[in-house]
């Protein structure tokens, strides 16, 4: 018996934990606004994901991300194409290995 009453106040606790932080409020909301949709989605969790504001977030950190490394690849590219007209006109005032030789 005094088992269950050790459980029943770790429960009470973690009950109090949520509604300090606001999670019980803001789950409430989600589901209360899930509930008074007229067309019921067809994921739900989906719903509760972008109602809570997390599905938006990492969409536009993720496209971001995205936008930053196309951004980067066209940078390296051109490095890379800058890098070998340096390189071809370099060898044209280099001498190579056999006129050193014979010289």
């Amino acid at each position: 018996m005094s088992y269950y009453r050790g459980s029943e106040s770790k429960r009470e606790q973690f009950r109090r934990y949520l509604e300090k932080a606001g999670v019980l409020d803001t789950l409430t909301n989600v589901l209360v606004a899930l509930y008074e949709e007229t067309e019921k989605p067809n994921n739900a969790l989906d719903f509760l994901k972008h109602h809570l504001g997390v599905a938006g977030v990492e969409t536009a950190d993720a496209e971001a991300l995205r936008l930053g490394v196309s951004e980067l690849q066209q940078k390296c590219d051109l490095l890379m194409e800058e890098n070998k007209e340096l390189r071809k006109r370099l060898l044209q005032y280099e001498p190579t290995p056999e006129d050193g030789a014979a010289e």
